[in-house]
Parts: C-alpha cells; structure tokens; sequence
C-alpha cells in the first residue's frame, strides 16, 4: 500500500494533475507543519495563577499604557499601585465623576430600597435563627463594603431567604439556638468568616467553574423546594405557635403543624397575617401589571409593618395571643471579632458550612443577581467582572463576621427594584445600609409591636418568585437528563434536607458530566458540495466522503483515562464498519485522518490509546495523519515522542490540508474527488 510520502518529496505545484481541485499557497506544507510541531510551550500553571491574580486586582488600562511613553521605575510603581487599589476598589475610578444629579436618583433608590430591605432584614433573620436585629447589622455592613469594591451599579446586597435557611438547618444540628443562642450565634459568626474566605480565594484565582457545579436545572429544583420549606416553616409565626420543630423536610414540618394546631394556637395571628398577605400579593400583582408602580410592592412590606404596629398597640392585641418581635436591640454594629471560634471541636464543621453557604450564595449570586446584574449593565453600556464580583463578595463577608452579620448575596427581586427606582451607581446601596442604620439607631423601640405573623406573611409573599414551574416545563422539554437533576434536587429538599438536596444537585451534576465525559462520541466527516467544509456526515446527508480516507472527528473537550479507551474502540469500530462497505465498492480505506480540533487536552492515558490506535491501524495496513492539534496537546504528544511514531509530516493544520495531501497518494482516490 503506498504511503503518505516525506515532505520533501511532494510534488511541485507544476507537477500537480491540472484537474487538481486546491491550490499550494506560498508556504508549501513542510514549513505549514513547522508551525504545529515548533509552536512554543504553553503557560505553566503557576503562570496561569499569577495572571489569574495580577488580572482580577489590578485594573485593566493597557490600551492606555500603549498610548503613553515608557515609565520610569518610579512611576511605574506608582502607577501599578494606583492600578492595584482602582482594581480593588471600583469607586475611585468612576467617584471622580459622580454628579450631584445621580445622587438624586440614587437617593430615591436607596429610600425605596430600605423600605423593602428592612421589613425583609428582621424575617430573615429571623429564618435565620437569629434575633431580628441581626438581619439590620447584615443589610449595613455588607453593602458598604460592596459599595467599594463592587463594580456592578444595581446589585442590592443584604440577607437572603435561601441562605438563611440553609445557615440554619445546618448549624442547629450543632448547636440548638434555643438552649444556648450565644453559642450558636458564635457559629454564625464564623462560618460567615469561612464563607467570605473562599469566596475571595474563588475570585482571586478565578475559581468560579467550582460554583458552576451546580446547574441552572439544579438550581431551578433547589429554589422551588426550599421556597416551599421556607413557606411551611412560616406556619410557625403564621399561626402563632410557640414550639415547632427544627427539622426541614416536608413531613416533620407538616407534622408539627398539624400537632400544634390541635393543642394551641392563636387566630388572631393568622387573621391579620393573611390580611397582610393578600395585600402584599395584590401590590406584587399591580406591580407586575404596571411597570410604573414598581414603587408598590416595594414599600408595601414596610407600610404593612407599620400599620400592623399600630393595630396591635391601639387594641393591645398582644395580650390576646398575638406573638409580637418584642424588644430589638438598637445600635451601631457591635464588633464580633472576639466571638470567632477559629480553635476547638466545631472549627471543621464551620468551615464545612461556610464553604457550603459560599457555594450556595456564590450561585445565587452569580447566576441569578449577577444575570440580572449584567443585563441592566448591558443597558447601561458598561461590564461586571465576575472574578471581581466574588472578590468584593468574600470581603464584605469576612468584615461581617466582625461585625455582627451573617452570609449576605445579591438579592435577585431587590436588584430588579433597585433598577426600576432608577439607582445611577451604587450608591444606593450606600443610602440604603445608613437608612438602616439610622432606623438601628433611631426606630428600634417603635418595632415592639411588630407582630410575627406580618414577617412570616413578608417572607411568604416573597416565596412565589422562586418557583419557576415554566422553567421546569422548558427543561423538561429540552434536556430530560438536566429535567432530572432539577425534580432529584427538588425532591432531596422536601423531602430530606436542603444539605441532601444540594448533595443530590451535584452529585446528579456530576453524574450529567462524567456520563458525557466517559462516552463522548466521534463523527464521521464528509466535505459539503462546493465548499471547504468538513461536517457530520449523519447530520449532513449531502456530504461527501472522500474515497481512500476516512475522517473522525474526536467529540470530547478531554481525552484522558476515563474515555481514552472508549474513544480508541469507536475509532476502530468506525474504521472496521467503514473499510466493510467500502470493500463491496472496492475502494479499500488507505488513510484515516483524526481531526483533534475538539481535543482542548489529553493526559498520558490518552496518549496511551492513541499509541495502541496507531499500532492496531498500521497492523491492518492503514495510515494516520491528525489534524487541527490544539496547543496543549500538541506539546504533550511531542514530549512523549508520539509524533516521532506517526511521522511529523502526518500532522497537518487543517482537515482540508489533511485531505488534500492524503488523496494525492491515495491508491483508489481521482484528485478530483477530493
């Protein structure tokens, strides 16, 4: 059988056939295969992680630094510090320009904002298992912080309903919050710490695929099933009971419900919470209708605190088995440095639900707030670093863990009213947290009345926007095996925990990936009529395959141990199956081409597979040429001599190239057909 021949005894372009359908370019394929096989090394790790760094801290102006003359040593220092702390704090960049006029809108924003946040703040907190005064320390600190290294202009920070419940049905398996609140609210604090603490490392070193674990179906399925145990679990305030349990599946809640209903509960509670509640849904619904009263459903949680204060101080309504919030301690944010417990039996445990609780709200966040977050930006025609973003995250956590917070995120419903109220910069979250802190300061005394049926009935009516059952619908009609992970990761919420339910997320996330990693496929490809195009061949029946060759495409990101051999016996098999037919039209296959352009890598079993490819092809007379290396790749295969083996002038740059030279000295081939 003839073979592909050395590079440098190709025929000239003179002695090429007239019919020839290609024409050689002034770079004849020898020096073309030069710059395949003598392409530079690629970046080390280490390099990797320092421009990871040296990109998410510093600012980006080298389009400015190309403008301007070289620096002195000097200046270039200063100019890479001055790069450092605009990198780390957005605000000095764009405050040099801010207007007077902007902070009109932002003022708006912020007031329209803090009415919705406040209100939010306590029933989340008190979600959290922690005091209402809590959640108004989380909605100060964090925004502040965000305000300064954020880069997004509409992203409202502060506590979130997921979150909270996920703090708190992970910590009290430690410690009961009502036996020992100090103890627990210790744990708080310091799995805040863990939380930000990862959250920056992830940012730093652009570690943000670690969050892409979880996929939107599983995140669709987790919010709807927590949305429904956040709901139950509003039983408690709803209805006035004073014990209720502190499991979160579907059945022990219900069950407790159900057995406190029939000793004790109070009606008045759970009259004036669905009172408020079908108002703060009707506000949610005008608002929707009309986007023009987005102010509605903003200022409705506030106004229904206020006025249900009022009922329950002018007709006394507590001493009549209304549950009330009672005393909330009023303040700047006390610091919680000392209550950190970075020594003792719980600091694993603390770090496991820190990482889990940044994970989660790294999600969220990123996913949900920051989807929103660069829609609007898109709008406003500028961008959001995400790296960033999960930066300014883990710091605002870690500074409040020393002050008195909890893990806050970007809320998804208060972004969307931050941007409806017409916010210009982040400055709004600025007047929101000192609006807060003025209400610590000021108001706290006024919230005694507070009855606890108007916070669980703030939270409820918040709940709908988390069940998405159309996106579930769409899922379920586009991907059945992603449709699967989004019913597992609902179903392991209610009816287990939300730590099962997120174990069930990644581990049928993992199962997708690994799935889809051990058995990727491999295509056949045939030139489409008229054209330069190699496709499908099955996916493009007017494709032409080329007589004498065979070409496979290798459809896997990763060639490594777990599908080397898989794709090494879809190979053969291909090849078997092809060279079966083509002996009834007696056009035996010559040359088989492997198109790696889908190949982003490949480990030393890869490798592996591709060496027992070669030998198995060459012991039944083929030929191999590969095309399309990419560029770590290509160095792997030359550091372990396999290209020695196949012969460096079988390594072509593109398929076509591939083709062409292989159809010249194809037995069987017209050069014509190629």
């Amino acid at each position: 059988m003839a073979s592909l021949p050395d590079t440098d005894s190709l025929k000239s372009e003179a002695e090429l056939p007239p019919q020839t359908s290609f024409e050689i370019t002034s770079h004849p394929q020898a020096e073309r295969a030069e710059w395949v096989l003598h392409s530079p090394d690629p970046p080390s790790l280490w390099h990797d992680l320092l421009v990871s760094v040296r990109g998410t801290l510093l600012l980006n102006n080298s389009n400015d630094d190309k403008k301007k003359s070289p620096l002195t040593d000097k200046q270039a220092l200063c100019r890479a510090a001055a790069s450092l702390f605009q990198g780390l704090f957005p605000i000095l960049r764009w405050g040099r320009t801010y207007r007077l006029s902007k902070f009109k809108s932002d003022l708006m924003a912020g007031l329209t904002l803090a009415s919705l946040c406040i209100p939010q703040s306590i029933g989340y907190a008190n979600l959290a298992k922690l005091d209402p005064q809590y959640g108004l320390y989380t909605s100060v600190v964090p925004p502040l912080v965000y305000a300064l290294m954020g880069s997004s202009r509409e992203i409202a920070i502060g506590p979130v309903a997921v979150v909270s419940l996920l703090l708190s049905s992970m910590i009290q398996k430690i410690q009961d919050p009502s036996t020992d609140p100090g103890a627990y609210r210790r744990l708080v604090f310091t799995a805040t710490l863990f939380a930000g603490t990862f959250q920056a490392i992830f940012g730093l070193f652009r570690l943000g695929f670690l969050v892409d674990f979880l996929s939107h179906a599983a995140i669709v399925g987790f919010m709807a099933g927590a949305a429904i145990i956040i709901g139950l679990q509003q039983l408690k305030g709803l209805l006035g009971i004073s014990h209720f349990t502190t499991k979160t599946d579907v059945v022990s809640v219900l069950e407790s419900a159900f057995r406190s209903i029939r000793h004790q509960w109070y009606p008045l509670n759970f009259v004036l919470g669905c009172s408020f509640l079908i108002f703060l849904l009707f506000a949610r619904f005008i608002g929707r209708k009309n986007k023009k009263l987005f102010w509605l459903p903003a200022i409705a949680p506030l106004v229904s605190v206020v006025l249900s204060t009022l009922i329950v101080f002018l007709t006394s309504a507590d001493k009549h088995g209304v549950k009330v919030v009672k005393h909330i301690k009023g303040g700047l944010n006390p610091i919680s440095a000392h209550q950190l417990q970075l020594a003792g039996p719980h600091v694993g445990q603390s770090a496991k639900i820190g990482l889990i609780c940044a994970v989660v709200a790294l999600t969220f966040f990123l996913q949900e707030a920051i989807a929103v977050g660069r829609s609007f930006a898109s709008i406003k025609g500028y961008q959001i670093d995400g790296n960033k973003e999960m930066v300014a995250m883990g710091f605002m956590n870690v500074a409040g863990s020393l002050t008195s917070c909890y893990v806050a995120t970007g809320s998804f419903s208060r972004t969307a009213v931050n941007f409806s109220a017409g916010c210009q910069t982040v400055v709004s979250n600025i007047v929101m947290a000192v609006t807060v802190l003025i209400s610590l300061l000021l108001f706290t005394k006024l919230l005694y009345y507070t009855p606890i049926a108007i916070l669980a009935s703030i939270i409820l009516s918040a709940l709908p926007g988390l069940i998405d059952v159309n996106e579930a619908l769409r899922i379920w009609r586009v991907d059945k095996l992603d449709f699967l992970a989004c019913i597992g990761t609902f179903l392991g919420v209610l009816f287990g925990s939300v730590e099962i339910g997120l174990l069930a997320a990644v581990a049928i996330s993992f199962g997708n990936i690994i799935l889809l990693s051990i058995r990727p496929g491999t295509e056949l490809l045939g030139r489409l009529p008229g054209t330069d195009v190699f496709c499908d061949i099955r996916q493009y029946p007017m494709a032409i395959e080329t007589p004498g060759v065979l070409l496979i495409r290798i459809n896997s990101g990763l060639m490594c141990f777990a599908n080397a051999n898989f794709i090494r016996e879809r190979i053969m098999r291909s090849v078997t199956e092809e060279d079966d037919a083509k002996r009834t039209e007696r056009r035996k296959i010559q040359v088989v081409v492997l198109d790696m352009s889908n190949v982003m890598n490949i480990d030393t079993s890869g490798i592996a597979a591709l060496e027992e490819l070669h030998k198995m092809l060459v012991s039944v007379g083929l030929e191999v040429a590969m095309a399309n290396i990419r560029w770590q790749v290509i160095h792997k295969l030359k550091v372990a001599n396999f290209l020695d083996r196949i012969g460096k002038e079988r390594v072509f740059l593109s398929v076509r190239e591939a083709v062409e030279y292989s159809c010249l000295y194809s037995k069987f081939t017209s050069p014509n057909n190629c």
